[in-house]
């Protein structure tokens, strides 16, 4: 039963004459109890909403096309609360957060709806047989899931869940129900990797192609971890045995299936210095999310840009810098060297930002906070405008992760802020001011 907060005027719901305030029980005879639910059952051309108000209970009767919608809304997205972590995993980014941030920064969620409605990944520790009954009944596909490890004694003792054992078996009978799930392992030094991670890698294949895709990235690591699990960071050398052991995996995969399956995130490549793959080898950039390919992509939709250049007005003359992490910091510069070539009159600075926040190993714009911008930027030439990457903001609020906000940020280091999104032609586009 789920609490109807708003009803669309001159919708379906409302001509039918439901209420805000309404309760819904039931489509079809089917209990709705949240978003998974009620898109399901309302998929149907006629459908009959049993509605509890005040003392009453009744049923309203409507016909519509199918998989179209009546109008109803409701007191959040998932139409009940989300559902928090179990786990306690020894590499959990968010247990490695400083004290006294906002208390949603704190907030671990491992709810599988989300999965199937924004793309989160999920570790199905918090799923009972029933959860995974509906998931095969509903056809809901494709899920996200964070594997780590297929080694059921390994994965419990990672994710501190007794529950965590169960994924193959889970995973397996959503590969005999056709549903499609990209995969995730997050990589630790001595844990998962070496012999672990080839065993995970052949699970995996053997479950293609309804385990579609598979991103290997390395755990990230801050300077607050005290009393945490004892991670390493894996060294030049060790990134590039991982790449190595994965491409290998990949390579017979891609003989066999036809497919690679499985890609190292772009942070291995980065600190085994070695050369990023061009466009044709992510096979579309399935795992783009994950940072794979994510330079490339970037760098190719940059590239692509730049052949049409005679959009834009090269001549215009700017006097601008922009600000990002060191793992993007040397593509950029040399993007706005390129640029430069054809479009003379553009001075731009590019700063690298170190994370003084979470510490040296932390190497994303994303994770950048505003404290560090203002205390590196501010004796530098920041020009009329200093441009940053969108991913530095929360993505529901204008608000860095230690809540400094961009107005504060024009007001500390006094100039005007503009945030480019991960686009290599909106880069191209900003810069030109277009």
């Amino acid at each position: 039963m789920v609490k109807i907060t708003n009803v669309d005027e001159n919708s379906l719901a409302h001509q039918a004459g439901i209420l805000p305030s309404d309760y819904l029980i039931s489509i079809n005879g089917n209990e709705i109890n949240d978003i998974l639910d009620y898109n399901f059952y309302l998929a149907e051309k006629k459908i009959v909403l049993k509605i509890h108000r005040g003392e009453e209970l009744f049923d309203v009767i409507i016909k519509k096309k199918e998989y179209s919608d009546i109008g109803l809304g409701f007191q959040t997205f998932l139409m009940d609360e989300k559902k928090s972590c179990r786990n306690k995993c020894v590499f959990c980014f968010i247990d490695q957060n400083p004290p006294g941030m906002r208390e949603t920064i704190y907030f671990k969620d491992d709810d599988t709806r989300l999965s199937f409605l924004q793309g989160s990944y999920v570790t199905l520790t918090n799923m009972s047989d029933n959860d995974i009954d509906r998931i095969i009944k509903m056809k809901t596909s494709p899920i996200n899931i964070s594997v780590h490890t297929t080694n059921p004694a390994l994965r419990e003792m990672m994710l501190k869940n007794k529950n965590a054992g169960k994924l193959l078996s889970y995973m397996k009978r959503f590969a005999c129900a056709g549903i499609t799930m990209n995969c995730q392992i997050v990589l630790c030094r001595s844990l998962n990797d070496g012999d672990e991670l080839i065993r995970t890698m052949d699970d995996l294949e053997r479950l293609y192609p309804n385990v579609s895709s598979v991103s290997v990235v390395p755990a990230g690591l801050t300077c607050h971890r005290q009393g945490l699990y004892p991670l390493e960071p894996f060294s030049e050398e060790e990134c590039g045995h991982v790449i190595d052991v994965v491409e290998d995996m990949a390579k017979k995969c891609r003989k066999k299936h036809g497919s690679r399956i499985f890609w190292c995130g772009d942070e291995f490549y980065l600190k085994a210095k070695r050369p990023l793959h061009g466009e044709r080898y992510y096979e579309g950039y399935q795992q783009l999310d994950n940072g794979v390919g994510l330079i490339t992509s970037f760098k190719s939709e940059f590239d692509s840009a730049l052949a049409d250049l005679n959009r834009y007005n090269t001549e215009k003359t700017r006097n601008i810098s922009i600000a990002t992490g060191e793992a993007a910091y040397s593509l950029i510069a040399s993007m706005i060297m390129t640029l430069k070539v054809f479009c003379p009159n553009i001075n731009c600075k590019v700063y690298k930002i170190n994370n003084h926040f979470y510490g040296e190993n932390v190497t994303v714009a994303g994770l950048l906070v505003g404290r560090d911008l203002i205390e590196q930027l501010t004796e530098c030439d920041l020009g009329d405008t200093l441009y940053l990457p969108s991913v530095m903001l929360k993505k529901d609020d204008c608000v860095f992760l230690d809540d400094v906000t961009p107005s504060e940020l024009e007001e500390k280091l006094n100039v005007k802020i503009r945030f480019i999104d991960n686009d290599g032609s909106e880069f191209i586009r900003a810069i030109l001011d277009e």
